[in-house]
């Protein structure tokens, strides 16, 4: 239980890319747990994907339309999350350093779902595609990771990271050749998601590009979630003004004599309840008890 305390704490107090890192990875784990627990009893649990996948066929996307955000946060093996994990971890915190942390939840966001956009597209127009198109499926988080990596290197092309072996190498190099490893790999046996990348890499472009110009297309989604995220906070006490009183602060002295006389009403009422019992008490004497009481 320790351990769990411990996961939780981190996750609050880590910032948007700790949070994203965590969703996908406990999605992850939730899922293969699932998948091993559904194997002991000879069920095929690998299914339990094609209801979070993005599916191709456009047919089947209007019954499950909600996949066009699920895929975002799926991973089919463990090298499949841990690179795309370590990418978000390195390029989320260049990110922020630039942009704010909501704009990086609005990015991943829209990232991700232009990138599932392009792949559905291209499934569809490309005659290449078209025997595939009607039972292929996209899952994983790049596409929205292409969006933060080209907007990063966009806002700072001659910033450096450090590679092991390589050295020193800026941005704007790092994602020119992303992109150009996805646009040579739309033929491949990973088409799909090469073609998502690209998607993604349009949308982290175009962020920039709108930014600077005085638009900032992740607004109204941080909107609706503070909205979501905020019909689940309790609801805030709220404070009963007196009108006659609210206009100014008491003086020490009025407060006390206030005090006083709240005081005297209440002995006065609770004297006549022991001579005369409850029954005694007008209306006007039990509403002042309890609200001088509660």
């Amino acid at each position: 239980m320790e351990l769990i305390d411990n996961l939780k704490n981190i996750f609050r107090r880590g910032n948007t890319v700790t949070k994203l890192i965590f969703i996908n990875i406990s999605v992850y784990l939730l899922l293969h747990i699932i998948i091993i627990l559904l194997k002991l009893f000879n069920i095929d649990g690998s299914s339990v994907y094609s209801y979070l996948t993005l599916p191709s066929n456009i047919a089947i996307l209007l019954y499950k339309p909600w996949t066009l955000v699920t895929y975002m946060f799926l991973h089919s093996d463990f090298f499949h999350i841990l690179f795309n994990m370590f990418a978000l971890y390195w390029f989320g915190k260049l990110f922020i350093m630039f942009f704010t942390e909501k704009q990086l939840v609005g990015l991943y966001f829209f990232g991700g779902l232009l990138a599932g956009v392009f792949y559905i597209a291209a499934y569809n127009i490309f005659p290449l595609f078209q025997d595939l198109a009607g039972f292929s499926k996209l899952l994983g988080a790049s596409g929205s990771i292409m969006a933060i990596i080209v907007a990063t290197a966009f806002q700072a092309p001659n910033m450096e990271m450090r590679f092991l072996l390589i050295g020193n190498v800026k941005l704007k190099y790092i994602a020119i050749v992303v992109v150009l490893i996805s646009f040579f790999g739309i033929t491949s046996s990973n088409a799909g998601g090469e073609i998502a990348h690209l998607g993604g890499a349009l949308y982290g472009y175009l962020f920039v590009v709108s930014l600077r110009r005085g638009k900032d297309h992740t607004k109204s989604f941080n909107k609706l979630m503070d909205k979501l995220a905020n019909m689940f906070k309790p609801s805030k006490l709220k404070v009963k003004h007196n009108p006659k009183t609210s206009g100014r602060k008491m003086t020490d002295a009025e407060y006390n004599m206030s005090k006083a006389q709240k005081m005297d009403e209440i002995n006065r009422i609770l004297d006549k309840i022991k001579t005369s019992g409850y029954g005694s008490l007008t209306e006007e004497e039990r509403k002042s008890l309890f609200e001088k009481n509660g």
